[in-house]
């Protein structure tokens, strides 16, 4: 009567370690490159979001921007405001702001530091910071991939 013996040896034991191993390597840097990307359409789309409500400003009022003066109080769109809670990952401010002109622009925080987008009035969009990795900067595009993709 023959016994055979049940259960894995040690080799077959470490090719699966091994296997897993490769996986992991791969997979989790593809991982992380998927949530900054996923993360880049907050910095985008409230860029966008708020160029349309500027617009929609200078449409009623015929200016961006208008300081205080004569006892009238400084005009500016609500879209201008210092925007630091909208978004998880990114500040929205508009650093420059005349009665014609304005720059918006998104700042990263927490994870997302070191990514800057802007756009002005005329819609011209730009990277002015990326991670190390994600290409270089300033472009003229929205850098929405690794590699420098826009």
């Amino acid at each position: 009567m023959k016994k055979y013996q049940s259960g894995f040896t040690l080799i077959e034991i470490m090719m699966v370690v091994i296997i897993i191993g490769i996986l992991t390597a791969i997979a989790v840097p593809n991982y992380s490159s998927y949530l900054i990307r996923s993360r880049i359409t907050q910095a985008t789309a409230g860029l966008s979001e708020k160029r349309v409500r500027m617009e929609q400003f200078f449409q009623d009022n015929h200016l961006y921007y208008q300081a205080a003066g004569g006892g009238n109080p400084a005009i500016s769109s609500p879209a201008c405001d210092n925007d630091t809670t909208t978004s998880q990952y990114f500040d929205f401010s508009c650093p420059t702001l005349t009665a014609t002109t304005y720059t918006l622009t998104a700042t990263g925080k927490s994870s997302m530091a070191g990514f800057t987008y802007t756009v002005t009035q005329a819609n011209v969009k730009a990277t002015t910071a990326v991670q190390s990795g994600w290409g270089t900067a300033p472009v003229a595009c929205w850098v929405t991939s690794k590699g420098g993709g826009c």
